[in-house]
């Protein structure tokens, strides 16, 4: 096996309420400044692959693990975290205070899944420091959303769904199927006193995710990532937090589309995506003049003909900024 090589440059910058965020740098100090928002919420910036959807002879890459998980710290997994201080403004304000923090006017934007909204939303709060914005398996944090993935996507799985909801009915926690929202009762689980409890309910989510996201991917895998109990743990406290709150987009984000006017975009999604059905991506689309969407028709959540892709759209921003 390949080592990961390390980063050009990495440590942790102070954000507020006691959290430091872990970012890192790759590629040219000179090139045209990107950075990259990783997927959750929860998720963690991983072997840092995503460094190789640019080109890194003219890109200078960022990458940061988001309040809460990864290297960053304090951790969510910890059960005294405090969800407070972590919604999508702290996010964005974190954002923006490693762009000041390494001497950076405007850069393009990118994320995939969760990433995709914080991107989105970052972009709307600070449009004049984005050069353009490429997202992967487009997702904007709405209600409807959530609710289809949490819930109306057992239509296409429903002995998984079966299991994954009757895991939190038979929990002693309230939560009947059809009067409650079932994202809320896992948010419940995972601020249970009893570690047992916690943990039965990060096993059961794991194996939920891994179910909807199989499609596209070649079958049912599991993801090696949920072997790690504290990112289990840190990931279903996030993802529950944000979920339960529409991902702390209010205004929602398809409602401030027109923030983005004048910024290229490319919005990169499968056809065969059932957990981000392809209409978020068209809505998005149609209220942004001048994004590019691609719908690709064999591809899931992020598989390997989008991923390509990915790296052709950001040759395509940077050729543009460079040419500015």
């Amino acid at each position: 096996m390949t080592d990961t090589p390390a980063p050009r440059r990495s440590g942790l910058i102070p954000v507020g309420d006691g959290h430091r965020v872990w970012w890192e740098e790759w590629g040219d100090p000179a090139g045209v400044p990107a950075v990259y928002l990783h997927g959750g919420p929860g998720g963690t910036l991983g072997t840092s692959g995503y460094r190789n959807r640019f080109d890194l002879s003219r890109t200078r890459v960022v990458g940061l693990d988001q309040r809460g998980c990864g290297r960053s710290t304090p951790h969510a997994a910890d059960p005294s975290y405090d969800l407070s201080v972590n919604t999508t403004a702290h996010l964005i304000a974190d954002v923006e205070r490693l762009r000041e923090h390494l001497g950076i006017d405007a850069w393009i934007v990118n994320g995939a899944s969760w990433g995709s909204t914080l991107a989105f939303a970052y972009a709307q709060a600070h449009p004049d420091r984005v050069l353009g914005v490429v997202i992967l398996a487009v997702t904007a944090g709405s209600r409807r959303e959530i609710d289809w993935i949490t819930e109306g996507v057992g239509a296409i799985y429903p002995e998984a769904w079966d299991r994954f909801a009757a895991h939190a009915e038979s929990a002693g926690i309230g939560y009947v199927r059809g009067e409650g929202r079932l994202i809320d009762a896992y948010g419940r689980l995972m601020g249970s006193p009893d570690t047992e409890v916690r943990e039965a309910a990060t096993q059961e989510w794991a194996l939920w995710e891994d179910t909807h996201v199989s499609i596209g991917a070649g079958g049912l895998a599991r993801n090696p990532r949920w072997e790690d109990e504290r990112f289990r743990h840190a990931f279903l406290r996030l993802t529950a937090h944000y979920w339960s709150h529409d991902c702390f987009c209010d205004p929602p984000i398809l409602d401030r589309m027109d923030r983005l006017a004048g910024i290229p975009g490319v919005l990169l999604h499968g056809r065969r995506d059932v957990s981000s059905p392809a209409v978020t991506a068209w809505e998005l689309w149609r209220r942004w003049p001048g994004c590019e969407l691609v719908v690709d028709e064999g591809d899931g959540h992020g598989g390997a003909t989008l991923v390509q892709r990915w790296r052709e759209a950001n040759d395509r921003l940077v050729s543009r900024s460079i040419t500015r």
